[in-house]
């Protein structure tokens, strides 16, 4: 059996943890420069705030039902979550984090240590609640996909209180029958589109279509979903989550870059980030783009790119970083007011199976970028950081309602007065 345990409404709930007054209040968290609603709670949602709508066309709406807006706060988002993933993995042999707010678990070979299995369930969400002041429910279910539908039960559908197992065939059926075709893990909006033209609305009928015609119609992948939806195990850690294909760091800036140097420090900062990721998943980059552009509604938009090839594979910061500076003198255009940078990593391949030149020494130091990840990993991101990549950065994304950094500011420790 395996196990989803997944946060409610993370990013608002991650708020709240510090701020008890906003408990049961509707809140939202906004996306980089304040730009649109990436995460509402059931009561902002109740208030009529929709998720990825520009803030400034719910703005006045807020302001009327009292609903609490906050920009990223990423730093406070990625402590919590790393707290949350090490209590929920006290609770099973196996576990594979699947995303910032969700992780699954394996209960294979856990009996009898693990003898009831919705009393296991519960123990979770009282463990995280307990110590991280984080509400989360639980799925569980003979694959990872019906342990997603269980995950999906135990968060929408009466009667469940936060943890649903799919432990018989009148459960599989009944959660099944009252989840809609779009809720599956794994089914998109072109192919729920195409599946409610064929009248399957509901995961129950797509769970009763044949497998060789959700292959023959679709694709393999379908063909999994319909055997997981009938409890066959298809899916492991590795389908779960396979490695990126391409890695990218763009972001738009909170204030106009408009000198050589800012544009820089700009895309020194992104190569960080972005071959933190590429280090992270245990790939190296071959081929690196750096581009800058204006906005598209500037009256002479205009967009920048430089193609960066390397002889061997690299992962190296220092060296991806020092790639970038010979090419931003060719991205610099006097006069114009860059409002979006970034970089991206393209022919990845796996850093354990990489191809070595005979003519060209492999560069890098990767004990140093270990360290750098490690440091950075424990004491928070940009602990440890490239000077390339500025001391004070005023071309950073705007962050006006910005919440305290609770866990990795030592300025923003909260203080109990007794």
């Amino acid at each position: 059996m395996f196990a989803l345990v997944d946060a409610n409404s993370f990013y608002c709930s991650a708020e709240q943890v510090f701020r008890p007054d906003w408990r049961g209040k509707p809140v939202i968290v906004l996306s980089n420069n304040d730009g649109c609603v990436v995460a509402a709670n059931k009561q902002a949602k109740a208030a009529g705030v929709e998720k990825f709508k520009p803030y400034f066309e719910v703005r006045d709406l807020c302001r009327k039902r009292g609903v609490i807006a906050l920009s990223s706060n990423y730093e406070l988002y990625g402590d919590l979550s790393s707290k949350m993933m090490q209590i929920i993995g006290r609770f099973a042999p196996e576990q594979h984090i699947y995303s910032i707010d969700e992780t699954f678990l394996s209960f294979h070979r856990a009996w009898p240590a693990v003898k009831n299995l919705r009393e296991q369930g519960r123990q979770i969400r009282k463990a995280v609640w307990k110590e991280a002041r984080l509400p989360v429910c639980v799925g569980i279910g003979p694959t990872l996909t019906l342990a997603k539908a269980a995950n999906h039960a135990a968060k929408k559908i009466q009667g469940f209180d936060g943890v649903c197992v799919i432990d018989t065939e009148t459960e599989r059926l009944n959660v099944l029958a009252n989840m809609d075709v779009g809720d599956v893990w794994g089914i998109g909006r072109k192919l729920t589109k195409k599946l409610h033209i064929m009248d399957i609305c509901n995961a129950k009928k797509l769970a009763a279509m044949p497998p060789g015609l959700a292959r023959k119609n679709f694709s393999i992948e379908m063909e999994r979903t319909v055997r997981e939806l009938n409890g066959i195990p298809c899916k492991g850690w590795d389908e779960a989550r396979a490695d990126k294909q391409q890695i990218n760091s763009t972001r738009s800036v909170g204030e106009r870059i408009t000198d050589i140097q800012s544009l820089h420090q700009a895309l020194a900062k992104h190569v960080g980030i972005a071959a933190a990721k590429l280090r992270a998943q245990g790939s190296v980059c071959g081929v690196m783009f750096a581009f800058a552009n204006n906005s598209p509604f500037d009256e002479q938009p205009a967009g920048f790119k430089q193609v960066i090839r390397f002889p061997v594979p690299i992962d190296d910061t220092a060296v991806m970083t020092s790639a970038v500076s010979r090419v931003v003198p060719q991205l610099y255009r006097p006069g114009i007011r860059y409002y979006k940078i970034g970089i991206g990593l393209l022919d990845l391949s796996p850093a354990s199976k990489t191809q070595l030149d005979l003519f060209n020494q492999t560069p890098g130091d990767s004990r140093l970028m270990s360290a750098l990840d490690s440091l950075n990993y424990r004491y928070g991101t940009d602990t440890l950081f490239l000077a390339a990549q500025g001391i004070q950065q005023k071309w950073t994304m705007r962050r006006e309602l910005l919440t305290p950094q609770y866990t990795t500011d030592w300025h923003h420790i909260p203080k109990i007065h007794c």
